[in-house]
Order: C-alpha cells, then sequence, then structure tokens
C-alpha cells in the first residue's frame, strides 16, 4: 500500500506572491492568546474524540482543485468519483464543539517554526491535507515544495514555516545487511532527522501486516536474534517500544511538541461494520455515523495507548481511530491510483477525513 512516487521530485515550485501585510506581533498575540483560553475552557469537560458525523453543507474546508501538488493517488473527484456527500460531513464532538479551523491564525503559530510527519503514506494524505488546507487559507501566498531524499518540505516564506514529511513507515530502522533486509525492532536509524524540529508528528501501523513481495524485510532482529517472522501485533508494539524509549531520552519537550497519530483503519472487509453485501470500502458513500463503530477497538489502536502511557515525556495520542473507522465512504476506492484496476481502502480521499485529524491537531494545539 505505500506509495514510492512523488508527483513532484527534487524541484522547487513557486507560485504568485501576495505583498506582505505588515499587522503587529502584539495584536496576533492578543487574538492568539484569547482563543487558546476559550478552547481551553470549551476542553475541560469534553472529549472531542467522542461523537459523531454531521451532514455540513458548509463542508468541505476546501477545493481540492486548489493544491495542484495533491498526489494523484488522493484526488478522488480528479479521478472521476461521481459522488460527493462523502466531502459533506464534519466530525462532531459530544459534550462540545470542535474548534473551526483557521488556516491563518495556524500559521501565525507555526511563525519561524518546521512541522514534521514522520511514517508511511498514510502519514503522506495527512501532510498533504494540512498542507492543502493552509495553502487554501493564503492562496496567493508564496509557498515551496522541494524532496531531498526521503524528506519532502512544504514551505510558506512569508511566514517562515515549514511542513515537512519524512518517509519511515516503521520508526524503527530496516536496513541492508550481508543475509538480506532486516527490520530492526531495537535500533533507529533517523533519529537525528528528528531532532530541532519544533512539532513532530508519528505514525505507524499498515506496513507492519505487509506480507509476501510487498513485504520489504528477510528477517526481523530482536536483540541478537533473527526471526523469519513473529506474530506482527507483537513486532509493532517492541519497534514501538524502541521509539518511545528515543523519544524520552533525545527530545526536550520544552522544545518539541510529540503527536501520535493513531492507527488509521482500513476499511477492506464489510463484515467489521456488520454489512455481508459489502466486501469491501467500494461503492461505500455514506459514514457509520457513530459514536460506537460496530467491529469494536482496533488492536494496534490498544498498543499505542498502552505504549504512550509508559512514556515520560508528553505525547499528544491524536485519537482518530474510532471517528476513522465510521468513514467507510472516505478511501479512494477505485478512484485512486489503479483507476478502477485497484481498490484502495486504506489512504482517503482529499478533501476528505485527513482534514477532520488536522483540525484535531489544530485543537491540541490551540491548548
Amino acid at each position: 500500500m505505500g506509495i514510492t512516487r512523488f508527483s513532484i521530485v527534487g524541484v522547487v515550485l513557486v507560485v504568485a506572491v501576495l505583498s506582505p501585510i505588515v499587522i503587529a506581533d502584539n495584536f496576533f498575540l492578543s487574538i492568539i492568546g484569547d482563543k487558546a483560553k476559550r478552547v481551553r475552557r470549551r476542553r475541560q469537560s469534553c472529549d472531542l474524540y467522542e461523537g459523531r458525523w454531521l451532514y455540513d453543507n458548509s463542508y468541505p474546508l476546501y477545493n481540492q482543485a486548489d493544491c495542484p501538488f495533491i498526489e494523484q493517488e488522493f484526488d478522488c473527484i480528479g479521478n472521476g468519483r461521481p459522488d460527493t456527500a462523502y466531502l459533506k460531513y464534519r466530525w462532531q464532538p459530544s459534550g462540545c464543539d470542535l474548534p473551526r479551523f483557521d488556516g491563518v491564525d495556524f500559521l501565525e503559530r507555526l511563525r519561524g517554526k518546521r512541522v514534521m510527519f514522520v511514517g508511511d503514506s498514510i502519514s503522506l494524505n495527512h501532510w498533504q491535507s494540512l498542507a492543502c488546507m493552509l495553502h487554501t487559507a493564503v492562496p496567493r501566498a508564496e509557498y515551496n515544495l522541494t524532496r531531498m531524499r526521503d524528506i519532502s518540505t512544504f514551505t510558506f516564506p512569508r511566514y517562515n514555516a515549514s511542513l515537512m514529511f519524512s518517509r519511515n513507515a516503521y520508526l524503527v530502522a530496516i536496513e541492508r545487511e550481508k543475509v538480506g533486509t532486516v527490520l530492526k525492532l531495537n535500533a533507529i536509524n533517523q533519529g537525528q532527522n528528528w531532532k530541532g524540529i519544533d512539532i513532530l508528528i508519528f505514525s505507524s501501523w499498515h506496513w507492519w501486516l505487509h506480507s509476501g513481495r510487498k513485504k520489504p524485510w528477510d528477517y526481523i532482529e530482536e536483540g541478537t536474534a533473527l526471526h523469519r517472522d513473529m506474530d506482527r501485533l507483537v513486532a509493532f508494539e517492541k519497534g514501538l517500544m524502541t521509539w518511545a524509549r528515543w523519544v524520552d531520552f533525545h527530545l526536550n519537550s520544552s522544545e518539541t511538541n510529540v503527536f501520535f497519530q493513531g492507527v488509521s483503519p482500513d476499511h477492506a472487509d464489510g463484515h467489521e461494520w456488520k454489512d455481508s453485501k459489502a466486501k469491501t470500502c467500494e461503492g461505500q458513500t455514506r459514514p457509520l455515523l457513530g459514536p460506537k463503530y460496530p467491529g469494536g477497538k482496533h488492536p494496534a489502536e490498544s498498543v499505542v495507548e498502552k505504549v504512550i502511557r509508559r512514556m515520560t515525556k508528553p505525547v499528544h495520542l491524536l485519537k482518530v481511530t474510532r471517528l476513522s473507522q465510521l468513514r467507510k465512504d472516505g478511501h479512494p476506492s477505485v478512484y485512486g491510483r489503479g483507476r478502477r484496476q485497484l481498490v484502495d481502502c486504506s489512504h482517503w480521499c482529499l478533501a476528505g477525513v485527513p482534514d477532520t485529524w488536522n483540525q484535531l491537531l489544530y485543537a491540541n494545539l490551540l491548548e
């Protein structure tokens, strides 16, 4: 399911520049501070992740055609998807309202900062969603989009703000050795990329399930032992514990805000949502409204929660799993990369569900 192709490789795109509007810093700081206080008061007795999907004709938050950098795989409308109701659903928490996304305010908060998404192509999905939400908030502002090796960077020069994506599906090391390619459950080899970043958003899960030709490793290394294979959920937990130890030891929580994007579910089996007629997400045009998901809690979600609870440094868990489980309608299905030859029930259409993940990220940053 990993996406190895980027639409833009090793180039810089520059769009029209709008003359900077100079606004006093203390005015913005006052607005930002007041908004944060209001959000904290609302959140005292509210769980943003408990709720249901409501139809809202003011959605989506942007037109995907205004974001030419979106990967073809996520551009469901551009790939011919005929239905549009899936674009119109808004997440409504049970005890309060999710703050409306304010891209200009978000960029002010990011002024002079760097945000990095670290993970697989689901993180790419998440990163491109945020880039589009911010770009459409300031459509005439200059932006640069570059890629060097496995790191892509979307920059807003006016704000000196960068959104970065680092492709790292397992978070732990995977290296070529004499015996073959080895997935090392006890090693981190890209940690240097994470140091000095202001906001880190980690994600991992889907690649842990790959088998056969899609599996990129020959052995799993645990300590000094090499395994041909092992229970993937167990391997995921061991790898995640290595990541957690690295974060606890190497990152300063006063300098780096760390998030973990909860497990993104797929919808490859209709029996999970009690629809015996649905083999996959293909043809699904409406969400399950919620609040409960018939298939129950995702097992990898429990692993993530357990590992984060044991950490000594604060990590904010974006608990997007259940609300995303309800969105069986939100995947590219046959309107992704395969153009009816492949059914993609793992990634998400843009505009779509990852926009809600970023609204939740924004709400957390407001605190």
